[in-house]
């Protein structure tokens, strides 16, 4: 009887723990979205708002979404190098006032819808500003310009149907814009509205 007693006195506070624990780990984790849902909540629900994490030169040259406010996760670099099979300029930098700054210009409370290349770094930052304390934030999990084409979330689906691209020099592969912000027709631009720059950017302009 003893022992009965113990075991579901140690199950009790076992599953209390769980209980407690089990809505925080899940507050952790952004929710996902894809681009097309985040123009939607953009013309839709009051206090959202879409934050670009990409480099300044992605930002100006490559585009962005009319409305996206940029913050950079992470900075662009002169080291050259070879990442993943190919060679590249590097984005390596973390910009270690993200989140400070992110603060100085939304609540706690607002949508934040946040987008990269293809949502690897979007998913990161939106994971930080969740630690942070921010309660509503977003992955726009296929990017502005989408994955790498041909693209599957099944690993050994991934690989043969790349392999097969790849044999078939088929057109497009390895190429971006099969999905993501660009593929769906969303409105984007190369023009900047000093409105949505980095604000760090904006201070040391003023200054010149």
């Amino acid at each position: 009887m003893r022992n009965r007693y113990i075991t579901r006195l140690f199950a009790g506070i076992l599953f209390g723990l769980i209980s407690i624990t089990a809505p925080f780990a899940l507050a952790q984790e952004p929710k996902r979205i894809l681009s097309i849902e985040a123009y939607d909540m953009l013309n839709t629900v009051p206090d959202t708002y879409l934050i670009d994490v990409r480099t300044r030169a992605e930002y100006q040259f490559v585009g962005h979404p009319i409305t996206a406010y940029l913050f950079p996760y992470m900075f662009m670099t002169e080291g050259f190098g070879k990442t993943d099979g190919s060679y590249g300029y590097r984005f390596n930098v973390k910009n270690k006032a993200f989140v400070q700054e992110i603060g100085k210009v939304f609540k706690k409370t607002d949508n934040l819808l946040i987008i990269s290349r293809d949502g690897r770094r979007s998913a990161l930052a939106a994971k930080e500003l969740l630690e942070a304390g921010f309660k509503n934030v977003y992955n726009v999990e296929d990017g502005f310009e989408g994955p790498l084409f041909p693209h599957l979330k099944d690993s050994n689906k991934h690989k043969f149907y790349r392999q097969l691209a790849k044999r078939n020099k088929i057109y497009g592969f390895d190429h971006r814009r099969h999905y993501g912000w660009q593929w769906w027709g969303l409105p984007w631009t190369y023009q900047i509205n000093p409105k949505y720059i980095y604000p760090p950017d904006r201070v040391s302009s003023k200054k010149r």
